[in-house]
């Protein structure tokens, strides 16, 4: 079974430009090198380049200055009231820190898009682990994490208990890595029979799909965090820097 997994190019790039900001190599203040320079050194076409430009600038890594280039402002800073992004904040949650009850926990086949995510060839074994979170007496999601199998063997990610810790903390502790960035996945539907009985919507209820994929530096996915809420429910909100 092989695990390998090559992220788009345009995600390469902006992981490593945010690791030599991060490193102090590309520091704030300085020139970002020109666009021409990036092509050539990473042998990427201008399209890939400038997407992934603008990704760091909408986050904030790097500023636009007209007539005069990209200049790197850094890591960009989160106000204490901000809320973390959806995907990292189901990557930290533990589940004694809400309402849950635990549905599943044990190895399943993976569905086709879990196993594309993963990196997986379809209908590889993985691990999953689904909890009903309430709040207030009411079920307001259904959260799954879903981890290969190899990584999850031998750890609490199979057992029925309760994890007193983040799913982020046991999965670089058994694969030995660490989580770098998250890529989230939006989708829209209506619910299955299953989770119309669990969260008490109607046939015809729109559902929120957040699929957050939490990968290495390298770029290599090892855990996928899939949360469905319903739509009526829930506001999905993020904050960016404009410039």
């Amino acid at each position: 079974m092989s695990f390998e997994y090559t992220p788009p190019k345009y995600a390469q790039l902006i992981a490593e430009l945010e690791r030599r900001i991060d490193s102090g190599e590309y520091p704030a203040g300085s020139l970002l090198p020109s666009e021409h320079t990036l092509m050539a050194e990473f042998g990427m076409a201008r399209p890939t380049v400038v997407k992934a430009l603008g990704v760091l600038r909408d986050q904030g890594w790097i500023v636009t200055q007209q007539g005069k280039g990209r200049f790197v402002r850094g890591r960009p800073a989160i106000p204490k009231d901000q809320k973390a992004r959806t995907g990292r904040e189901l990557l930290d949650r533990t589940e004694t820190q809400a309402t849950s009850k635990l549905l599943a926990a044990g190895p399943v086949e993976a569905p086709n898009r879990i196993a594309a995510y993963l990196a997986l060839e379809q209908k590889s074994t993985v691990v999953l682990r689904k909890i009903l979170v309430e709040r207030d007496g009411e079920p307001t999601e259904i959260s799954g994490t879903w981890v290969p199998a190899d990584v999850a063997e031998g750890t609490a990610l199979a057992e029925s208990a309760d994890l007193r810790q983040g799913i982020r903390r046991y999965v670089e502790s058994a694969a030995g890595v660490s989580l770098d960035h998250i890529i989230e996945h939006i989708t829209a539907r209506n619910p299955t029979l299953e989770e119309r009985k669990l969260l008490g919507v109607k046939p015809s209820a729109a559902l929120l799909t957040v699929y957050a994929v939490a990968c290495d530096a390298t770029g290599k996915p090892w855990v996928v965090v899939e949360t469905v809420l319903p739509g009526d429910l829930h506001e999905l909100e993020d904050a960016y820097p404009i410039r």
